[in-house]
């Protein structure tokens, strides 16, 4: 028999754990980084097509559009909590699921990090250029921050030899490169450039020195079954393609890591959603509106 779930019930669901409520949302910087550490890993904004928390509606206690009044208090508090705690090693943030800023729990970071091709040494980098899957723009901002330690983006700029106008679109892809590959995080703020504003960047192995040796232990399977688990607690439920699409796994590892959490019971495959496409994952939850 195939198991029914109702739609109504997860959307509440989702509404509940992503404090999509004027009851529930986040009101201090406190409740954002107990927040971050309950779902594990959130958009900063909301993500077309990903279906993930996100800071901004927490802070919203809603869904909203992200509006584009500066002075927006929901807006506001955003950049305010997010911009304030980059130095203090709450959290991961940069871009990463799905090219988007995100924001990851220290507990969940490591399972991250087994994930990528880095090895937790500073010239794990080496490698992976001279094998052709690291552009030479990535390279060189990689070394300016190896030699310089922390900079700001003006002079992240200069010294990876990329300030001319030409070359900025090539430096901020190389910067996304460098955050979806775990290997530099923005840590700070700095009153740089015609903005007065500009992220700070340094090298993660040197920011959260310990990340790289906790993951050392983890097996990449271990890996995507701890991080699918901790989505689909958040997320209620899902179907592979859309795990694979936000993890940028294959559908196949997808489908591997959920069957080795259904033996143990910790999720259910196959279920079928009133409204929705498709066969979906869910978490072995009590009273999922069946």
């Amino acid at each position: 028999m195939v198991e029914v779930a109702c739609q109504e019930w997860i959307v509440e669901q989702r509404d509940h754990n992503y404090r999509r409520t004027l009851d529930c949302r986040l009101q201090t910087l406190d409740e954002a980084r107990a927040f971050i550490e309950e779902v594990g890993f959130c958009h900063f904004w909301p993500v077309k097509g990903a279906e993930l928390p996100n800071l901004f509606h927490a802070i919203a206690g809603r869904v909203r559009a992200v509006p584009m009044a500066h002075d927006d208090p929901d807006l506001s508090k955003s950049w305010r909590w997010k911009d304030g705690a980059l130095d203090k090693g709450w959290w991961y943030y940069g871009k990463l699921l799905k090219r988007r800023a995100t924001l990851v729990s220290l507990a969940e970071l490591p399972f991250f990090y087994a994930l990528s091709d880095n090895y937790g040494d500073l010239d794990d980098y080496l490698q992976e250029y001279e094998e052709g899957r690291l552009t030479a723009e990535a390279k060189a901002i990689y070394e300016a921050l190896l030699e310089h330690g922390p900079l700001d983006t003006v002079r992240l700029r200069r010294e990876a030899r990329l300030s001319a106008t030409s070359a900025k679109s090539r430096f901020e892809r190389a910067l996304v490169e460098l955050q979806m590959g775990l290997k530099v995080l923005p840590v700070g703020i700095a009153d740089a450039g015609a903005w007065h504003y500009a992220f700070v960047y340094e090298l993660l192995p040197r920011w959260f020195s310990e990340v790289p040796e906790r993951a050392r232990a983890i097996g990449r399977g271990e890996a995507r079954q701890r991080l699918l688990l901790r989505y689909l607690e958040a997320a209620v439920a899902a179907t592979p393609a859309q795990a694979a699409r936000l993890f940028g796994w294959a559908t196949k590892e997808v489908e591997r890591a959920a069957a080795k959490l259904e033996e143990v019971g910790k999720i259910r495959r196959g279920v079928r959603i009133e409204g929705l496409r498709g066969r979906h994952m869910m978490a072995s939850k009590k009273g999922s509106g069946e």
